[in-house]
């Protein structure tokens, strides 16, 4: 990586640039904002595949998730029937999965309301074939759930299968089944009735097979028009959703803009109960899922972490326990994980940053064998560093905006550790790749750049591709004035771009920005100042940038 070239004396910070902000703000959106801000919650998968455990004929069923094995074992409609008469649920109590959720420091639960066999697991008058009518408990689970959310000041999410195996859907190995027209009048039926039935909705999260985009549309304003205050996942398809469900269990290797969320399982293997599955130590996976939601919320996204309750609605111990341990560790570190902003400084060779307004918390994912930490490109002054829970203060330097801390031998806290950076004011920071003025201009290479990316799709999970959709350059100022653009590249010539330098925005076309110079943008003193372009008006939040950025020079105008 290029390094900075810009370098200050210790002594004396009046001519460093002040530097950028460094925390990366919500969505503008008010709607999506309120669901990032709910951070952490807690996936439900429960269904008859629950009593099934992942056993079939007395043989465990070890390929696939067990919420699929009516198709990975071949079982035909009539013996899953048979599974719902015995279906009576006599364990299943909200009150406890609530007070659990609490536990483990979430703020909202997404229930599996149908799942691929289409067995519904709520009232619904589309199809007997469902909990209320077909299975001994005889109840709707989701309404006892949806009044227990409330009574505990839970938020309440929904996940919908749009593949439905009862319905008429063939076994597909990649669940990706078009939706025939016979089938979209029980889609928005039932979608009007998990709507209208249990209170406001936070979440409505779609999964599965391959719908047309007005299929997705139809189905996306139908939440719309019952729950507008509810957000929609991106596996609705065809990039109408409000925000991208990653792929289970994936923490990004690369900076992604927009909303997100990741939907973790306990086991990688499957969500739904199996009573064959190995349960490891607890501790182990405490620390496991510590530090996969501490790398999402880093970046920026949500965290949604599955329980798969038994046949009998009972949660399973060991689910329990691990929950219950990552409710603790956020205890012991409150205000130092949730409620935080994630930041620019990215993922560090030991760890992860995230900040609040006066403090900077450094998770030690990797303990420095050397017990030197670094972290460069801060430009805040320090006041203290401590790791969070400890009553005394660490060793630190911070020179030429690299904070340098010294750690103990061994950190007080064995699941996770935290180091709490007291500063002297907002969060600023230096990116590394600052590029210095020279002779009055900054020239821009590949290599400077800072990316950010999104996702596109064709309509199903197969489709889904990453894209670039942000491009951003620093650039380190002496004095006040206007600079012009000139960049050197190919970008689609009909289409228009934001390009944004310190407060100063032109959108122009692709042709207008690859063959002549643009501006004037307007530059201050002694600032870090972003030179940014994305689409000035994208299709969705993931479309493609479509800009291929060989070099490019800001010169001052005389």
């Amino acid at each position: 990586m290029e390094k900075s070239e810009i370098m200050y004396p210790t002594d004396n910070k009046l001519n460093q640039p002040q530097g950028v902000s460094s925390r990366i703000e919500q969505h503008v959106n008010k709607n999506i904002a309120a669901w990032q801000h709910l951070q952490y919650g807690m996936f439900i998968h429960w269904g008859l595949y629950s009593k099934i455990a992942g056993v079939w004929n007395g043989k465990p069923v070890t390929k696939g998730y067990n919420e699929q094995i009516k198709m990975w074992a071949d079982i035909s409609d009539r013996d899953y029937l048979e599974v719902a008469k015995q279906f009576s649920a006599e364990k299943f109590d909200p009150k406890e999965i609530c007070s659990l959720a609490k536990d483990a420091g979430m703020k909202y639960i997404v229930f599996t309301t149908k799942h691929h066999d289409g067995f519904c697991m709520f009232s619904t008058t589309t199809t007997d074939y469902n909990i209320v009518d077909s299975s001994p408990f005889g109840q709707d689970p989701l309404k006892l759930l949806a009044e227990e959310c409330r009574n505990h000041g839970l938020k309440l999410g929904i996940y919908f299968s749009l593949v439905d195996w009862h319905q008429g859907h063939g076994f597909d190995l990649n669940n990706c089944n078009p939706i025939p027209e016979s089938m979209e009048p029980m889609i928005e039926n039932q979608l009007r009735e998990l709507l209208t039935h249990y209170g406001p909705l936070a979440e409505v999260w779609f999964d599965m097979s391959s719908p047309t985009l007005s299929q997705s549309m139809k189905f996306k304003s139908i939440v719309r028009e019952l729950q507008p205050e509810a957000v929609v996942n991106s596996r609705i398809w065809n990039n109408v959703g409000d925000f991208r469900t990653l792929g289970d269990n994936e923490v990004p290797s690369v900076t992604l803009d927009g909303a997100w969320q990741t939907p973790a399982s306990i086991y990688h293997s499957t969500w739904g109960y199996r009573s064959w599955q190995e349960r490891d130590n607890v501790s182990t996976k405490v620390q496991e899922l510590a530090k996969s939601l501490v790398s999402v919320r880093a970046n920026g996204g949500n965290y949604l972490l599955n329980i798969g309750p038994r046949g009998d609605g009972s949660i399973v111990e060991f689910e329990a326990n691990v929950l219950r341990g990552i409710g603790s560790w956020l205890n012991r570190h409150s205000g130092a994980c949730l409620g935080l902003s994630a930041t620019q400084f990215g993922k560090q060779s030991w760890g992860e940053v995230m900040a609040d307004n006066e403090n900077l918390f450094l998770f030690v994912t990797d303990w420095p064998k050397s017990r030197e930490l670094t972290l460069s490109g801060l430009a805040t002054d320090v006041l203290q560093v401590a790791e969070n829970g400890a009553t005394s203060t660490l060793q630190w330097s911070h020179k030429e905006n690299n904070l340098v801390i010294t750690l103990p031998e061994e950190p007080i806290d064995e699941v996770l550790p935290v180091i709490k950076v007291e500063l002297d004011g907002k969060l600023r920071i230096l990116p590394e790749r600052t590029i210095a003025e020279s002779d009055g201009s900054w020239t821009i290479h590949p290599k400077s750049l800072y990316l950010r990316h999104g996702y596109t799709d064709q309509g199903n999970y197969k489709s889904v591709v990453q894209t670039t959709v942000r491009l951003t350059a620093y650039l380190s100022t002496r004095t006040d004035g206007k600079v012009s653009l000139n960049l050197e590249g190919q970008a689609k010539p009909d289409f228009r771009y934001r390009v944004q330098v310190g407060n100063s925005v032109q959108v122009v076309t692709g042709q207008k920005l690859t063959e002549s110079a643009i501006g004037p943008f307007t530059l201050s003193t002694n600032q870090v100042v972003p030179l940014t372009i994305t689409r000035a008006e994208p299709a969705h939040a993931g479309e493609e940038l479509d800009l291929i950025f060989h070099s490019a020079v800001l010169k001052t105008l005389v």
